[in-house]
């Protein structure tokens, strides 16, 4: 019964709510259309200055159509995604899980990467990545490979960056125990 009644408040007030607003923007814009507009006479052609009715802010501006769906969404398309992308980089792990202080190789291969472009690695760490002081240049063949031991216990998960950022692995987790 509670809700039911709530229900009704609800409908009641936004009535009323519409109504007020409706009535109001009638008000103004009739407030609006009843201003006189200064005067263009000119004073050098001797001619009295005449009243004319101000147009209603309504008369003058045409509504705009209403964005549909179809309207808003951004269609792109199927291969759009490949050719705003600069490269890509894949990575693997030697160990999934090591000991702490036992070091860890990554290896993989880039593609759209020119070779000597330097990479870092990068750790997740506070749910930001964070850039680690261990680098690796891309050979001619496109595959690198970069070493790092971990010390701290838990779950590691690192990906590989161009020193840039622009192009970045998928992210790999090694656990240290």
């Amino acid at each position: 019964m509670t809700s039911v009644l709530r229900h009704h408040r609800y409908g009641r007030a936004l009535g009323a709510g519409v109504l007020s607003v409706a009535l109001l923007s009638g008000g103004t814009a009739g407030a609006y259309a009843a201003t006189s507009p200064s005067p263009k006479a000119s004073a050098s052609m001797g001619m009295m200055p005449t009243k004319k009715p101000m147009p209603t802010r309504t008369a003058t501006m045409k509504p705009k159509p209403m964005p549909t769906r179809s309207t808003t969404k951004k269609t792109t398309p199927k291969n759009a995604a490949a050719s705003t992308m600069v490269g890509s980089i894949t990575v693997s792990a030697d160990h999934k899980t090591v000991r702490h202080g036992q070091s860890v190789t990554f290896a993989g291969h880039v593609k759209g990467v020119k070779a000597g472009t330097t990479l870092v690695l990068q750790h997740r760490m506070n749910g930001k990545w964070t850039t680690l002081r261990t680098t690796t240049v891309v050979n001619r063949n496109g595959n690198f490979s970069i070493r790092r031991a971990f010390t701290a216990k838990g779950n590691e998960t690192v990906r590989v960056v161009t020193r840039d950022g622009k192009v970045m692995s998928s992210p790999v987790s090694v656990k240290v125990s």
